[in-house]
């Protein structure tokens, strides 16, 4: 007897979200196909037109708006779906004693920076029992890079009484991998917060779809 084929909706019902192949996920997001072109139809060429959902996610609304089927409703839906997903990210992280769940910190950092244009240096600050204070956008910079002040990062910690700090930054290039300058600051930083007693736990460079952790790759000098 042939086995029936499930519609994405029936499939997300019966196995689960995680199921399901990326066209299907983004079948149920689409909702409807167009004349002569249906819903998974649809998926599978927008897909292929952006390469995966990580582009698709990362396309700007003239981008996205010029394939046909799209349209600013969809573009709309996406965006506020996305920011929905970092905002979750975001409170399980605040949640979090972020060395024994490294891998949210990690998820949140790539939601939150992974798809920036220009870099963006960011400063988690923790209590004592490693949980999150607050995050700040300490250093904006431009498509190659940014100017990182290591007493500026100081000055914050000490206002928020942190006890440890995560550094994380982007390379709009999508190459996660750190360069000298890179490697240069976080031992200045380091160096600085030692003097006052703040530990610097991790600093992740964020790519597309990639990630380097200086703490996992035991490039942290102190």
């Amino acid at each position: 007897m042939t086995k029936a084929i499930l519609m994405p909706r029936e499939k997300l019902l019966k196995y689960g979200v995680g199921a399901l192949d990326d066209d299907e996920l983004l079948a149920i997001f689409l909702r409807t196909g167009i004349k002569n072109c249906p819903v998974m139809q649809l998926s599978q060429q927008v897909l292929t037109h952006f390469g995966s959902l990580r582009g698709l996610i990362a396309a700007d609304r003239k981008q996205f708006c010029a394939v046909k089927g799209l349209g600013i409703t969809q573009f709309i839906q996406l965006q506020a779906c996305t920011e929905m997903t970092k905002r979750y990210l975001a409170e399980q992280l605040a949640m979090t004693e972020v060395l024994t769940d490294s891998t949210a910190v990690r998820m949140y950092l790539q939601a939150e920076l992974e798809h920036q244009e220009r870099e963006i240096f960011v400063v988690l600050f923790l209590d004592n029992q490693h949980r999150l204070i607050k995050k700040e956008h300490m250093f904006l910079g431009t498509i190659h890079q940014a100017s990182v002040y290591p007493r500026e990062i100081i000055k914050t910690a000490l206002y928020c009484n942190a006890a440890a700090i995560i550094l994380a930054h982007n390379h709009p290039s999508g190459v996660a991998e750190p360069s000298a300058s890179d490697r240069l600051i976080t031992q200045q930083i380091q160096q600085a917060c030692a003097l006052m007693e703040i530990r610097v736990l991790d600093h992740f460079v964020i790519g597309k779809g990639c990630y380097f952790s200086f703490a996992e790759n035991n490039a942290l000098s102190l």
